[in-house]
């Protein structure tokens, strides 16, 4: 039998799979359990979150993890017969045409990332299990693309793989379907699947007609990675028995009367009621990113793109406030780690010889014998007592005095962490990331950037419901309070 569970934001999915789970554990061994889900992050949050309720090891749980990674283990490949960048580059030079490498990011499952649209239209081909011609016709690209280029790009990456006996991520799945490589299990979940690709579905339906019971689990709402190749009209259409999440434990009230307009908006989908939880929380509206008071509480900070997470380090970066930008750090970790270490020498405590060596490195021949420290011994711990009779250090002032070899702007930046009471020892309270980034993650605060950039306003001209859904998922990563960042260029906007 299979089951369809609708899930809309968090409203408990994944519990609810693990109740299911359970259930099975009482009749079936673990490895006759398939969990797949369409990023390895879910695959191994499922997985983790078994091992502890059922007191199971990871070797118990062998078919909790991604389609891809079941196909890489049932078909025995080994790393080196998958394209890797140094392959695209090769391929590159012997056809004469710059081939932008193609990387698959871990924790999205095999979603491509690359510069090259010419690469993107045969990624895109393939998932959707139509030609190259046809996939170049849509005229989803963002750059000029040459289609005789695209031609022979096609042909000789095939002719490149065959040659060098390689397969990509897509080969994978195709080989896995073509030689029925599933396992009978007794019961198999798929996760996350408004995300997968036609390919990706014909992959599940190799699983699960080859097993008893099947939950398909998602949210047609939240499919937010069409632009990679993922066809949500195939979760929209399964047939089977429906389980309805009805109730958030995350979204408050006010957040969710926002999300209901957004995704009230789109045209095919299918109709859900939901509740929020009973905790009105608040929606406000800024002029500018400047306005919002993140001085305390946890924040996650969205942006349609990447580039527009800029500017917004900046302000961050000059008010002295924690952050972290998903795609780069914020701060120097040696120096964060460095200012930390000095106060542990500075209040008597030992560190060892790399954290020692470590803070050294930013002192200045004024305050410190540099020829000495040659002579530190790498088993040995050091307290300040020790550096001062043995290792020629000639200071206990307070760390932005002492680390003066440090880049001015970054020990006022740090100097100001410390002063707004920035707990460094701890995670950064902020998080910056695009919307795409964030999918699955949730904050007491959020705020929510309506710009778009010139591209993405296109493409929400030629098909808003993919925008909709996007800022949905956005809106409803709230626990407690939304704010909204006008866009100062209209043309460019989102309206939320």
């Amino acid at each position: 039998m299979k089951t369809i569970v609708l899930g809309p934001p968090g409203t408990g999915k994944t519990t609810t799979l693990l109740d299911q789970v359970d259930k099975h554990l009482k009749e079936t061994d673990p490895n006759k359990i398939g969990y797949f889900a369409f990023t390895q992050k879910a695959a191994y949050h499922a997985r983790d979150e078994a091992m502890e309720k059922f007191n199971l090891s990871e070797d118990d749980l062998p078919y909790f993890r991604t389609l891809h990674s079941l196909a890489f283990r049932r078909l025995g490949i080994r790393k080196e017969n998958v394209m890797q960048p140094h392959h695209y580059q090769d391929l590159g030079k012997k056809i004469d045409f710059p081939v932008d490498y193609l990387e698959y990011d871990d924790e999205e499952g095999g979603i491509f990332t690359t510069k090259s649209d010419y690469l993107r239209i045969l990624q895109l081909a393939k998932l959707r299990n139509i030609s190259f011609e046809k996939q170049y016709d849509l005229q989803e690209h963002t750059q000029d693309v040459e289609f005789d280029k695209l031609r022979i790009l096609a042909n000789e990456l095939e002719r490149y793989k065959k040659e060098y006996g390689l397969i990509d991520f897509n080969d994978m799945i195709l080989n896995f379907i073509k030689s029925d490589a599933s396992p009978a299990f007794d019961v198999v979940f798929i996760d996350e699947a408004q995300d997968l690709s036609l390919m990706q579905w014909d992959m599940a339906r190799s699983i699960w007609n080859k097993s008893g019971d099947s939950y398909i689990a998602g949210d047609d709402d939240q499919a937010i990675f069409r632009w990679a190749g993922a066809d949500v009209d195939s979760f929209i259409t399964q047939k089977g028995k429906f389980l309805n999440l009805t109730e958030s434990f995350r979204v408050p009230r006010s957040v969710h009367d926002i999300a209901m307009k957004l995704i009230g908006r789109v045209s095919k989908r299918i109709a859900k009621q939901w509740e929020p939880k009973k905790h009105q929380g608040s929606v406000s509206r800024h002029p500018d990113f400047d306005h919002v008071d993140m001085s305390k509480g946890e924040w996650l900070v969205l942006a349609r793109t990447k580039f527009m997470l800029n500017d917004l380090e900046e302000i961050l970066y000059r008010k002295g406030l924690f952050y972290k930008n998903k795609f780069k750090k914020s701060y120097e970790e040696d120096l964060y780690n460095a200012v930390t270490d000095w106060e542990i020498l500075r209040n008597g405590a030992q560190l060892d010889y790399d954290k020692t060596k470590r803070v050294l490195s930013y002192i200045s021949p004024k305050n410190l014998q540099k020829e000495k420290i040659f002579s530190m011994v790498k088993d040995q711990y050091y307290n300040i007592e020790l550096l001062h009779k043995e290792y020629g250090l000639m200071t206990r002032a307070v760390w932005y005095e002492a680390l003066d070899e440090a880049p001015s702007r970054k020990v006022e930046y740090i100097r100001k962490m410390r002063s707004n009471g920035e707990q460094l020892n701890q995670k950064p309270r902020i998080l910056l990331s695009t919307i795409h980034g964030v999918k699955g993650g949730e904050s007491q605060n959020v705020v929510l950037l309506s710009d778009l950039s010139l591209n993405t306003q296109k493409g929400y001209e030629r098909n808003p419901d993919d925008e909709n859904r996007l800022f949905y998922v956005g809106a409803t990563r709230t626990k407690e309070n939304l704010h909204i960042i006008e866009s100062k260029n209209f043309y460019k906007s989102f309206p939320i």
